[in-house]
């Protein structure tokens, strides 16, 4: 799995392909636009053409899609017919269940969901659960924000707007009391300290991946939530359904992004908790983190870009190490976390 295309060349995408040339594999980097001055081949192209897609697609083992959500099915469908390794960074719900059913005949593995979250935060918590007999719960928070934030809403968008809206308005899937529930994204609140900094928590889509379905008869209780400064859950629901911008998800993004712009001294925070029993006793295992931006090849790299792109970068090592299958659909929660923080890229978690 020598040979692998890497579409969409944003900041993650560009990342993840400098990271797998520098990681020994051979790159070449997909994009609508031109990109100069990478030390691996780009070329144009129209990611929405099937046929042309697929004619390009061919000469590789692996395709790594660092594309807007609603283009994954189009290219894993690519990736299917032609045998090749898939790897995402998707939150939807609906397209990873689109891929899961591609894996059932694939010949390559259907690996989605490989980022922070989901990704990462799945295999934190999968490895927490394993520590106890009896698992009861099991949460897991993740929110990427500016280290100085300003305004009400303290946020940036240093990621794509069209995840963010998504994650803040479709059901987002729970386990409650044993079963598997569909509830509304920004509610749910809760307060989170992380090294004195208070973070407000509030229920978005995707995050657990396929996590609901693994646990349903081992852990009753799970969810994810995206963390932000507080006061910001308050105004996303005016904005959304006060404003009525959910039925203008688009344009929405778009304000969004106008009205608060990348920025270059970011953090990531993580918490994934879970309690149970372990000797008869109930304990608590938590596993949290501050991460911020970090210098790769010469250049500081944002904390939402690098925990991105080293999360995909290290399952693609570990499946051609052999560490992980090399067909069908691979769960996050099956992932190992000491195999995954010994790659190369994995390894920049344990700061």
């Amino acid at each position: 799995m020598q040979k692998i295309a890497v579409l969409g060349l944003g900041k993650v995408g560009t990342l993840a392909a400098e990271l797998l040339h520098a990681t020994g594999f051979s790159v070449t980097g997909f994009d609508a636009h031109a990109v100069p001055g990478l030390p691996f081949e780009t070329r144009q192209i129209d990611v929405g053409d099937g046929a042309a897609l697929e004619a390009v697609l061919k000469d590789f083992n692996s395709v790594l899609s660092c594309l807007p959500y609603f283009l994954n099915i189009g290219v894993a469908t690519s990736a299917h017919n032609l045998g090749l390794h898939y790897f995402d960074l998707t939150e939807d719900v609906p397209t990873t269940k689109a891929i899961q059913e591609l894996a059932k005949t694939s010949r390559g593995i259907m690996a989605p969901q490989c980022g922070l979250a989901p990704g990462f935060v799945g295999i934190v918590g999968a490895h927490l659960i394993d520590a106890f007999e009896t698992c009861r719960s099991c949460r897991m928070r993740v929110g990427a924000l500016p280290q100085n934030p300003t305004g009400l809403m303290g946020y940036s968008f240093n990621w794509s707007p069209e995840g963010v809206v998504n994650e803040y308005l479709n059901d987002c899937e729970v386990l409650e009391d044993g079963e598997i529930k569909w509830v509304s994204p920004m509610e749910w609140i809760e307060k989170i300290v992380i090294g004195g900094i208070e973070l407000e928590a509030f229920t978005t889509s995707g995050g657990l991946g396929t996590m609901c379905e693994t646990y349903k008869s081992r852990v009753p209780n799970m969810d994810y939530k995206t963390m932000r400064y507080p006061g910001h859950v308050q105004l996303m629901n005016f904005f959304f359904h006060e404003l009525l911008m959910r039925d203008r998800r688009k344009e929405a993004g778009e304000i969004l992004v106008n009205a608060k712009p990348p920025v270059s001294d970011d953090i990531v925070f993580v918490h994934v908790s879970a309690e149970g029993e372990i000797n008869g006793r109930m304990q608590r295992k938590e596993f949290v983190r501050g991460l911020k931006p970090v210098e790769i090849a010469g250049q500081e790299r944002t904390a939402i870009a690098w925990t991105t792109a080293s999360s995909v970068v290290a399952i693609i090592e570990m499946v051609r190490e052999g560490t992980l299958p090399d067909h069908g659909f691979l769960k996050q929660e099956d992932v190992s976390l000491e195999t995954f923080l010994k790659t190369h890229n994995g390894a920049r978690y344990n700061a």
